[in-house]
């Protein structure tokens, strides 16, 4: 029989890519989604809130492994009553998982938290690997709380990783989804001086690296989800340009890129804050990254454009 693995909020770019990749390596997958239960299609549904205790608890209930993705997207204006839901969705969703996890019978063998590098704020350019402190801004804020509720999760029975994701870069979605239209619009230039670090991670290897925290027994605590070689926004755009087959765009002075992302309802803080960080704790742990290099993440992304 199959070991089931659930994927809390599973219905995302990620989730996506996730559950097809799961099912390729024999796993039987159950997405929790606000959407209603179904039990007919190869990939299950059950139904959830992501903040109260239902019938969902029985996927739980003896599954090798959780991957909890749940939480409304940063990529919004930081108004309180949004940053309020940001907060809450995933505060909530760790805490009702924790007391899952709790009134099993055969508790799951694993829970795979995703967190995000935003919780060391803008380091500038140093290098942040899993022990750099956290920095002072919202996100930070958001990260903390959330990590905080998975470290206040009570599961003696339960290994415990915590993946704190960068930039997750893939087709169909996600980071790309509105920077390659701007990009073939010519509108993919640097923002601001350029020099701000982007920690990004291909779907691919972040689906190997979840793989490998739920199978790997010795793999627990905090590890950063990022490729090992962060970029600067002016190469992170430069390189996209040349994927996309566009030489040149004009650069987005801050002010440009403050009005812009108002009219776009998102902050222009997440496109100038700074991360550089580093997996040194999987590549203590040797693991083999397909993408390492920007250059070839995204020609895997954008193939023969």
């Amino acid at each position: 029989m199959k070991s089931r693995v659930v994927l809390a909020g599973g219905t995302g770019f990620i989730g996506r890519y996730l559950s097809r990749f799961l099912v390729l390596e024999n796993y039987e997958v159950v997405l929790l989604t606000r959407a209603e239960s179904d039990h007919r299609s190869a990939i299950r549904k059950a139904h959830w809130d992501a903040k109260t205790l239902g019938e969902w608890i029985e996927v739980i209930n003896g599954a090798f492994g959780i991957v909890n993705l749940t939480g409304r997207s940063i990529n919004c204006r930081h108004t309180p009553d949004n940053q309020r839901e940001i907060i809450d969705s995933r505060v909530d969703s760790v805490h009702v998982l924790g007391e899952a996890i709790r009134g099993c019978r055969v508790p799951p063998k694993v829970f795979v938290q995703i967190g995000g590098v935003g919780f060391y704020g803008d380091k500038g350019e140093r290098v942040c690997d899993e022990t750099a402190p956290p920095g002072n801004d919202f996100v930070t804020k958001v990260c903390e709380k959330w990590e905080a509720a998975f470290d206040s999760v009570n599961a003696p029975n339960t290994r415990k990783v915590l993946l704190r994701l960068g930039v997750v870069l893939g087709p169909n979605g996600g980071f790309l989804k509105l920077l390659g239209k701007l990009t073939r619009w010519f509108l993919g230039g640097q923002v601001g001086d350029g020099r701000q670090y982007i920690s990004w991670i291909h779907i691919a290897d972040l689906s190997r690296m979840i793989l490998a925290s739920m199978e790997g027994e010795d793999v627990m605590g905090v590890f950063n989800a990022t490729s090992p070689n962060p970029v600067s926004n002016a190469e992170f755009m430069r390189e996209l340009r040349r994927a996309l087959h566009r030489p040149w765009s004009p650069p987005v002075p801050q002010f440009a890129a403050r009005i812009g992302s108002y009219l776009m309802g998102t902050e222009a803080s997440l496109a100038l804050v700074s991360h550089r960080c580093v997996p040194k704790r999987f590549l203590e742990k040797n693991f083999g990254f397909e993408f390492r290099n920007l250059r070839d993440a995204l020609a895997n992304i954008y193939p023969a454009q």
